[in-house]
């Protein structure tokens, strides 16, 4: 068995693609995402909790922050590499697994944490790690 919990934020950023496969992508254009960000446990912590909501809410809203309102072409994080959804999604993930890492959201042991970034009602990524 495994307990999860989510927490959703946003974020709106500008970008441009690299490469014939992405057509009028490859012009700078922005996105706007919703993003999950979901911890996973097999067993719950004391207090009830997989994570405490409010310092993973907290966490992910200073991730995204980074990263809102920003043309990603220009941050450094991203030099040479389009930053599709997927490789987004691994980006946040892994500044997640640090946080968890660091005890900055509470609650159980964790044995995963996934992200999933909602392009639009119909187009969607995700990308899960192991810990």
């Amino acid at each position: 068995m495994t307990y999860s919990l989510t927490v959703r934020d946003h974020m709106m950023i500008a970008h441009s693609f690299t490469g014939e496969m992405f057509g009028p992508a490859q012009q700078l254009h922005g996105a706007t995402y919703v993003v999950d960000a979901t911890f996973r446990a097999e067993q719950l912590h004391a207090d009830g909790v997989v994570v405490d909501i409010g310092r993973a809410s907290d966490a992910l809203h200073r991730i995204l922050s980074r990263l809102s309102y920003r043309n990603l072409d220009d941050e450094p994080a991203f030099a040479g590499v389009n930053t599709t959804t997927e490789r987004l999604c691994s980006h946040v993930a892994e500044q997640l697994v640090d946080v968890a890492r660091d005890g900055g959201l509470g609650g159980a042991d964790l044995t995963a944490i996934a992200v999933t970034m909602r392009e639009s009602h119909i187009a969607w990524a995700s990308y899960e790690v192991s810990l």
